[in-house]
């Protein structure tokens, strides 16, 4: 294991490093004990790329929410099965299903950051149980919150995350896909230029930023994977946080 002050001189150095060179050492690093996220929009792409060309077939863990839009769903069949990749479906803890179903329409409109901690955070907490490293995607230009990460957070229970994208911009990401000819999301030709549940995304402008059409109008940038997700709660406090009467 390494030591926080190893890992903050390591994810110094990989200030200048590339992706793929990030991508090769955590695998070669952690593997098998090391798992991947997407959500399978166009600026997943590349890091979904770079996962398919290396020799170890690393999991790659994806969120099925069950709002997600039908042309997401397709898009992830289509990449799991023409790039070879192990993809791994998460769902909510089974205990919210009777709430969820009750008030499944008012949910992500009402209450997004309880539909976004019951159908991401809590499913990704308990997949990455066990799991040394866990791949992200996430860039330093796409929210205020993404602008202070690191390449290599280590968290309180030992789990290291790695950005390795952390540094690119929009325009990276474009310039790999055309150089790669990658696939793009279904949906971007009709505006959506950051794709994420069906309630709470929204086409966009040319002009606008990419992740403008997530939440509109709801004062929420970030659905909490990359923010609460090492607050570990239990039932009671989550049902204190939220207000909920549930038995």
């Amino acid at each position: 294991m390494l030591s926080a002050l190893e890992i903050a001189k390591l994810s110094e150095e990989f200030e200048t490093k590339t992706p793929q060179e990030i991508i090769h050492w955590a695998v070669t690093k952690y593997f098998p004990a090391v798992a991947m996220s997407s959500s399978f929009q166009t600026q997943s792409m590349p890091l979904l790329h770079m996962a398919s060309q290396l020799e170890h077939r690393v999991t790659v863990f994806f969120i099925d929410t069950g709002y997600h839009f039908w042309e997401t769903l397709m898009f992830r069949e289509q990449l799991a099965a023409e790039w070879n990749l192990d993809v791994v479906d998460l769902h909510r803890d089974p205990r919210w299903d009777v709430f969820v179903l009750q008030n499944l329409r008012r949910l992500p409109l009402e209450d997004p950051n309880l539909c976004c901690y019951l159908h991401k955070v809590q499913p990704m907490q308990k997949a990455l149980t066990g799991t040394k490293a866990w791949v992200s995607g996430i860039r330093r230009d796409q929210t205020s919150v993404r602008s202070q990460a690191q390449i290599l957070e280590l968290q309180d229970d030992g789990l290291l995350k790695i950005n390795p994208l952390l540094n690119w911009t929009k325009s990276d990401v474009q310039k790999y896909a055309q150089e790669h000819n990658l696939p793009s999301h279904p949906l971007l030709e009709k505006g959506y230029r950051s794709v994420g549940c069906a309630p709470c995304t929204i086409a966009i402008g040319a002009n606008e930023d990419e992740r403008s059409g997530r939440w509109a109008g709801r004062g929420k940038t970030e659905c909490g994977l990359h923010t609460e997700m090492f607050e570990k709660k239990k039932l009671t406090e989550v049902k204190q946080e939220f207000n909920l009467e549930i038995k």
